[in-house]
């Protein structure tokens, strides 16, 4: 869950820096009362500011086979968008 001025960072997304958008889907809002969707709340709407597109840090994968002489490392950065929550309505 997140509220107004929180900035999570989410999978990538094709968007520019410093652009606005807006997510459609929600599944849930809590204010005073909670209204879970079924599967998604009609009308609830997450406005959002693209702060920077990056990549994490590297995770190591590392394969190994005993008395075979197998080893094989790979790494691998996940993409992700950090965006601020600017209004949820």
């Amino acid at each position: 869950m997140v509220k107004e001025g929180d900035k999570p960072k989410i999978e990538k997304i094709n968007a520019k820096e410093g652009d606005n958008f807006d997510f459609d889907k929600v599944l849930l809002v809590a204010d005073k009362e909670v209204k879970i969707g079924a599967p998604l709340v009609e009308g609830a709407k997450v406005s959002a500011k693209v702060l920077k597109q990056s990549r994490a840090k590297k995770v190591i994968v590392f394969h190994y086979h005993s008395k075979t002489r197998y080893k094989k490392k790979a790494g691998h950065r996940q993409h992700f968008t950090e965006v601020e929550i600017l209004k949820i309505s």
